[in-house]
C-alpha cells in the first residue's frame, strides 16, 4: 500500500486559507470577550498564503479567488472589531487626545 500523493499547491493553499479564516474567527471571538489578541500566527499564515499565491500560474490562482475574497472579508470584519475595541484618540468615537 502506498502513501497518498501530496496535495497540489492549490489544495495546500486552500487548506491554508481555511486555517487563516479559522484564526480570524477565533480572534474576533476573543475580542468580543475583551481578551487581548496576539495576531502573530495570523500574520505568518497570511504571508505564507500570499507567497504561495504569487507563485501560482494565473489560471491556478483564479481557482482560489472566492476563498481569497472570503478571507479578505473576514479580515475586514476583524479590522473593524479591532478598531471598535481600541479606538484611536482624536478620531470619531475615539475619545480625546492626550
Amino acid at each position: 500500500m502506498s502513501a497518498p500523493p501530496p496535495p497540489s499547491r492549490e489544495e495546500w493553499l486552500r487548506a491554508e486559507l481555511v486555517k487563516a479564516s479559522s484564526l480570524v474567527g477565533t480572534a474576533r471571538r476573543l475580542l468580543a470577550t475583551g481578551t487581548m489578541v496576539d495576531l502573530t500566527a495570523l500574520e505568518g499564515r497570511i504571508r505564507l498564503i500570499c507567497d504561495g499565491v504569487t507563485r501560482l500560474e494565473p489560471d491556478s490562482g483564479r481557482t482560489l479567488r472566492a476563498d481569497m475574497e472570503a478571507l479578505l472579508a473576514d479580515l475586514d470584519r476583524l479590522a473593524a472589531a479591532l478598531e471598535a475595541a481600541n479606538p484611536c484618540p482624536g478620531e470619531p468615537g475615539g475619545g480625546t487626545p492626550g
